[in-house]
This record gives C-alpha cells, sequence and structure tokens, in this order.
C-alpha cells in the first residue's frame, strides 16, 4: 500500500516537473495544467500560514504570476512542489509583514483617540472623518503614522519602503486635501 502511494506522488512530481519545463520553454499552454495539479496544495499551505482565505487567495494568485515569471530559472532537484511551496511561503511572509504594518494604524480608533484629545464636538468629528475619507489609503496611513502615532517621516519612509521624499510629498499632499476639504465643511455651516 505504501508504495502504491509512493508511486502515485512520484508521477505527481514528475508531471509537475514536465509542465514546469514545458513553461520553461514557453509553452503557455502548461501553466493551466500546473495550476491544477497543485493549487490545492499551494493554497492551502497559504492558509495554514495567513488563516485568512482571502488572504491566501491572493497569495496563490501571486504564486502562479511568480512561476510564469521564474519558470525558466526553475533547476530542477526532483522536487518542483517543493519550490513552489517555497514561493508561496515567502509571499506570505511578505503578506505577514504588510498585515503587521497596518495593523500598527487603529482601526477608526484614532478618530475616537483625536476627537477626545482635542475636545471635538460631534459635527466637527464628522467633518474630519469626511475630510480624512477623502485621502487615499497611502495618504491617510501616512498622515495617521505622522500626526497621530507620533512616526518622524523617515520611520514612515522606511515602514512603507518608500523614498523619503516620496513619504514628504504625499504627507505635503495630504495636508493641502484635508484644509481643501475642511474649508469646504465649514462653509457649509454657514
Amino acid at each position: 500500500m505504501l508504495a502504491l502511494l509512493q508511486k502515485a506522488v512520484d508521477h505527481d512530481q514528475e508531471k509537475i516537473e514536465s509542465l514546469l519545463r514545458s513553461l520553461a520553454d514557453g509553452d503557455r499552454r502548461a501553466m493551466e495544467p500546473l495550476y491544477r495539479y497543485t493549487a490545492k496544495k499551494a493554497y492551502g499551505y497559504a492558509l495554514s500560514i495567513l488563516k485568512s482565505p482571502a488572504d491566501a487567495e491572493d497569495v496563490l494568485h501571486d504564486c502562479y504570476v511568480q512561476i510564469f515569471q521564474k519558470a525558466q530559472g526553475y533547476k530542477s532537484q526532483g522536487k518542483p512542489m517543493a519550490w513552489i511551496l517555497t514561493i508561496v511561503k515567502n509571499l506570505c511572509r511578505d503578506a505577514l509583514r504588510k498585515r503587521k504594518k497596518t495593523d500598527s494604524l487603529p482601526d477608526g480608533g484614532w478618530i475616537d483617540e483625536i476627537a477626545s484629545e482635542k475636545h471635538l464636538d460631534g459635527d466637527e468629528r464628522i467633518l474630519l472623518e469626511e475630510c480624512m475619507n477623502g485621502l487615499s489609503g497611502e495618504e491617510r496611513m501616512i498622515i495617521v503614522q505622522h500626526a497621530v502615532l507620533g512616526y518622524k517621516h523617515q520611520e514612515i519612509a522606511d515602514d512603507l519602503e518608500m523614498p523619503l521624499s516620496t513619504v514628504l510629498s504625499k504627507y505635503r499632499r495630504a495636508l493641502l486635501k484635508l484644509r481643501t476639504a475642511m474649508l469646504k465643511g465649514a462653509s457649509y455651516d454657514k
């Protein structure tokens, strides 16, 4: 029984290996059967690490994009599934790093913190929330990290893995958007 199971595993490995070689040789048609043979294992592995079906699906997508792009660099060592799962593992690590960065931001609780600290009334709180919602996610993250959490611009640049000059320009642009939105909101009150 064990020998029969091992024979089936070896056959799957050979099939995956053959599909990877075809893909490396430029045969795009090999992608679909490769996906069919390996996606359940890759998804299951990603799900076991990330604990989120949506994040695991994102990693699965990115995994097959990378396989397509890196197939020519694949070096056969008899374990093609291990190569695929290594790609999944690395993508999961990246996803966890990104999740950790965004988890450090309070999920809307920053509005409560600002409102209580600055003694904002209900209308002012609503105006602030509306203005912040007018920013892109990245701009909002930069504003919150700097103004609410007290991060220095260089720390934000390191955290978001972007040049300091980009963070500074996005911060200035976000402040300008906030001022404009606040002035519009203030004029509606009159």
